[in-house]
């Protein structure tokens, strides 16, 4: 197990490793002292030499804080968190990572708006096949082949 001191000095910390993997990329962050995070059971926190664990994360922010006190966001439309042999693992479709909470919430909140817009799209698109496809369902009925 790896010992750190934090940023006073004067406390010595146990450490982990957090895995981020995501459709693109992964990145490897040593020396976090806790992550703390979200599931459908409500917030909870790792600690190095955690029992093996498992959950799905939730859509939004999570947060890690290093051996030397800084705090490192993560916004993440949910994801699979494991914890095993003092190596946390999240994996998710993306993931945004940032040391200023303000910046990422806004980050987060522009990529869900153009999100939003995109399934919104979508789904009138979906509308619209839908209906014209109705619509020949019924001329059919009526013996009409052609449109």
């Amino acid at each position: 197990m790896l010992y750190a001191g934090n940023d006073r000095g004067n406390v010595w910390m146990k450490s982990f490793t957090l895995l981020l993997h995501d459709a693109t990329h992964g990145e490897r962050i040593a020396d976090v002292t806790i992550f703390v995070g979200w599931d459908d059971s409500g917030s909870f926190g790792l600690l190095a030499g955690h029992e093996r664990f498992m959950t799905m994360l939730s859509w939004g922010l999570a947060r890690f804080q290093t051996v030397d006190g800084r705090w490192q966001y993560l916004a993440l439309p949910g994801g699979l968190l494991s914890f095993r042999n003092n190596t946390a693992t999240i994996s998710t479709r993306r993931f945004l990572r940032d040391d200023d909470a303000d910046r990422i919430s806004r980050t987060l909140e522009e990529h869900l708006s153009v999100e939003e817009g995109s399934l919104r799209a979508m789904k009138q698109s979906l509308n619209r096949l839908e209906e014209e496809m109705f619509k020949r369902l019924w001329r059919m009925g009526q013996g009409e082949w052609a449109s």
